[in-house]
């Protein structure tokens, strides 16, 4: 199969089926330990941190501001509005849909009163963070396919690796703690990567929208950056600092920072 000869929206799919399988396979690890060392797990999310930050810059906001170099001056108003609005969207969502963030006691549910089950909200919660990493994506792919100089079909593939290397730490994050309170591996398991389905539909979304309606793509891009940093700086970098491994946490995070900013540099 030739990968390069597919439609962006099949390639954005693919791409996240590897993603969401990372998500499982991070989640798989529940099947060797029923315990995590929560050093090592708060590494991973810091980890999982620097790569969404990185991409976030190199393979969305960077080329958006290319892609409205026609602008002159203004060539950063596009980026600047889709940014702004992917960070809305998800504060909207986060005021209103119910989710738990991990290591946070029952009484610290967010969103609108439920009696959804602890697990179920902490898919959920996990859930957010996927939703713009499936639209980061869908998007790449989707400007791969017009054509632009500023976006690769390298370049969209180095984020989909990036993505699919920091899913894995989510999986566990879910997983593990799931088996810590009593849950068995399967069940723990099935939580876990549940997570990571969302990402091959985001993934489709946002890939479709740009390939019909070129004119967003900038728009779209940034957008998907917004989110991002959003769900970054709410819930994963605070996370990972919550246990006292904040020195650790952070130089997971400069970590993967440095391993996306040399995937999508090296790739594309």
């Amino acid at each position: 199969m030739d990968f390069a000869a597919l439609n962006p929206i099949t390639q954005a799919f693919l791409a996240c089926l590897f993603t969401w399988g990372m998500t499982a396979l991070g989640a798989a690890l529940v099947f060797l330990t029923k315990d995590f060392s929560k050093k090592m797990l708060d590494v991973m999310l810091g980890f999982a941190a620097g790569v969404m930050i990185a991409a976030s810059y190199w393979s969305l906001l960077a080329p958006a501001i290319d892609m409205s170099e026609h602008l002159g001056h203004w060539s950063f108003v596009p980026a600047a509005i889709g940014f702004m609005l992917g960070a809305v969207f998800l504060r909207v969502i986060d005021m209103y849909l119910p989710h738990l963030h991990l290591n946070a006691p029952m009484s610290e549910a967010e969103g609108v009163h439920t009696n959804w089950q602890r697990s179920t909200l902490l898919v959920i919660a996990i859930t957010l963070h996927n939703i713009p990493e499936g639209l980061a994506v869908g998007v790449a792919f989707g400007a791969a396919a017009s054509g632009l100089e500023s976006a690769s079909l390298a370049g969209a593939i180095a984020l989909a690796i990036g993505i699919g290397i920091q899913n894995f730490p989510e999986g566990t994050a879910v997983s593990v703690p799931l088996r810590r309170d009593g849950m068995s591996r399967a069940k723990a398991f099935w939580y876990g990567q549940l997570s990571g389905m969302v990402e091959p539909v985001s993934a489709v979304i946002g890939a479709a929208a740009v390939y019909f309606a070129q004119p967003i793509l900038p728009y779209a891009l940034a957008f998907a950056a917004g989110a991002m940093i959003f769900v970054s700086v709410e819930e994963v970098i605070p996370e990972s600092q919550s246990s006292g491994n904040g020195d650790l946490a952070t130089m997971g995070l400069m970590l993967g920072f440095t391993v996306m900013m040399t995937l999508d540099v090296a790739l594309g």
